[in-house]
């Protein structure tokens, strides 16, 4: 798909947690089309420490009001300084960058079951809504530290069944998402899944030993997020390839994890 390098307006920036912001931006152009699954490089203006861009997931577009939502974790100088942005202030964005989830090509026959944890949520809602207009009901299973962690929940109860996981035992069920009930009640016939790499390792692995189809968006560290500076790279069946540029999202089959 075709990168674009745009101004864009920030719209609302929402504060949806001490560590986690939601921001949300327009063009004065109709903005190009994104994938779900795909992720932009963000500049980070006023931030001394802060030399190259930031790559965030992009978390849903909402058509009808043009904009890009970016769902964003304060980690660093630069993400903390990129929450600081406000309504009317221009931050430069490049995307669509990478590849995005694997849509089915026969939705209604399909039961899917989309796992995210932490801020790995944030390609799942963009993810979900995209199969639900497709009329594929997404089943969502989210995990979290505690009950203040899970994010938009509310916004994910509007496209289908949502079960959470925590920690601390604070909401849903105690644990992590892949010691869920819910995983010995129901049969999926696809798993998607994003968040820390342990997590999707798990879940990775309860989809091979139960034989369905899996992929997974990888969080590796990117800077240039076009393949260019190597620092991305994730050994698979093909060689060490670019997350950046060949992912984020690979089919489980095709990494060289130890599940």
């Amino acid at each position: 798909m075709k990168k674009y390098i745009l101004d864009l307006e920030v719209t609302q920036n929402i504060r949806l947690h001490a560590n986690y912001v939601l921001i949300k931006m327009t063009h004065a152009n109709l903005l190009p089309e994104m994938l779900p699954g795909q992720f932009a490089e963000i500049r980070i203006d006023g931030s001394p420490t802060t030399f190259l861009r930031r790559p965030i997931s992009i978390n849903y577009v909402d058509k009808a009001k043009n904009e890009v939502w970016f769902l964003v974790q304060l980690v660093g100088d630069g993400t903390r300084k990129l929450a600081t942005v406000e309504k009317g202030d221009v931050v430069n964005v490049v995307l669509p960058l990478g590849n995005g989830y694997t849509l089915p090509q026969n939705p209604s026959e399909m039961k899917p079951l989309l796992v995210g944890g932490g801020v790995g949520t944030a390609p799942m809602l963009m993810l979900g809504s995209e199969l639900a207009k497709m009329g594929c009901k997404p089943t969502f299973l989210l995990g979290a530290r505690s009950s203040k962690d899970l994010l938009q929940l509310d916004e994910f109860q509007k496209l289908g069944e949502v079960y959470v996981t925590t920690e601390d035992g604070s909401m849903g069920e105690k644990g992590y998402v892949t010691q869920h009930s819910l995983l010995s009640e129901q049969h999926f016939d696809m798993i998607y899944t994003c968040g820390p790499k342990p997590m999707m390792m798990a879940v990775a692995k309860y989809a091979k030993a139960n034989e369905i189809a899996c992929e997974v968006s990888l969080e590796n560290k990117m800077a240039c997020g076009v393949g260019a500076c190597l620092c991305c790279v994730e050994n698979t069946e093909e060689g060490h390839l670019c997350v950046c540029k060949e992912g984020p999202v690979f089919n489980i089959k095709k990494l060289l994890w130890q599940i």
